[in-house]
């Protein structure tokens, strides 16, 4: 067995495609299925079952052996950090997924003070949603990612980073800025910015769930899943936007922050990471530097 054969099963096996994984590799299909197929041999027998032209799924063998790797080039990466760290040189690869919301608001200063405290780590950031956060996480594709503490799986660790509220977004001279609690009914009224169905927050299914209950017809204006896009339009006087926002984001002149917090769950932004990750010390300072010297996960 070579190192880049496994590299190549590797790629092939995690994102389930010989396209995608000559993509990532830069490498070309036919070099990555001769690599596959030299393993097959040495190990006597398939790694993988192509189901259709395009889909592929790993026999037991295959199995077996995506674990090995997954081991392996956890092992290497492990050893590189250290060697480094044992050199004076404290640098290396260190990757972040968040919301764009996060990554535009929250993060910036911390990034940077970061990077002058470390110059020659290599930083990657990555907007995603929050599935995709969770789900870049739990594949081990980066080493931590920021979501809504609800929606972390229990395989995966979170450690709780600043509490988020579910609110109603209106322009500052609204009429229900001067209510001391809004009601479904009142909401109603008003043309709504929603997320699209099935978004992962649970604001559209529960209002239509409650909507529905109360005998209530509503309007929706527009379905956006990004809250900066559903400020903008709440400000220009289009309707009434829901988001999920960390408490502590900069005010917005022309934009009012209804609390609803009487009918969604308080929640938390929450970085999350596997729970079998080994961190090197400049990964753990970039914690501590997030949390503010308060916890550091173990």
């Amino acid at each position: 067995m070579e190192w880049q054969q496994l590299l190549g099963f590797y790629q092939v096996a995690k994102l389930g495609s010989f396209t995608r994984a000559a993509e990532a590799t830069f490498r070309t299909q036919s070099a990555l299925s001769q690599q596959v197929k030299a393993l097959e041999a040495e190990l006597g027998g398939p790694l993988l079952e192509r189901l259709g032209k395009r889909r592929l799924k790993l026999t037991p063998a295959g199995e077996k052996l995506l674990a090995f790797a997954q081991e392996v080039l956890g092992q290497w990466d492990r050893l590189q950090d250290e060697l480094r760290t044992q050199a004076g040189r404290p640098q290396g690869p260190l990757s972040l997924a968040a919301p764009f919301t996060t990554l535009y608001h929250l993060l910036p200063e911390t990034l940077l003070a970061y990077l002058r405290q470390f110059p020659q780590v290599e930083l990657t950031l990555l907007d995603r949603p929050q599935s995709g956060v969770l789900a870049l996480v739990k594949e081990g594709d980066i080493d931590f990612g920021l979501a809504l503490e609800s929606l972390v799986p229990k395989e995966l660790a979170a450690w709780r980073w600043r509490p988020v509220d579910t609110v109603l977004l209106a322009p500052v001279d609204h009429p229900l800025t001067r209510r001391r609690r809004v009601t479904w009914r009142q909401i109603a009224r008003y043309p709504l910015i929603v997320p699209p169905r099935g978004h992962e927050s649970g604001s559209r299914r529960l209002l239509e769930e409650q909507f529905r209950k109360l005998g209530l017809a509503f309007r929706i204006i527009l379905e956006s899943s990004n809250v900066e896009l559903s400020a903008l339009y709440v400000e220009t006087g289009l309707g009434l936007a829901f988001a999920t926002l960390a408490r502590g984001l900069p005010p917005r002149r022309n934009l009012a922050f209804i609390p609803l917090g009487h009918y969604f769950p308080p929640d938390h932004l929450a970085l999350v990471m596997r729970r079998d990750k080994v961190l090197p010390p400049y990964k753990k300072a970039f914690i501590n530097l997030l949390f503010g010297d308060t916890i550091l996960p173990q």
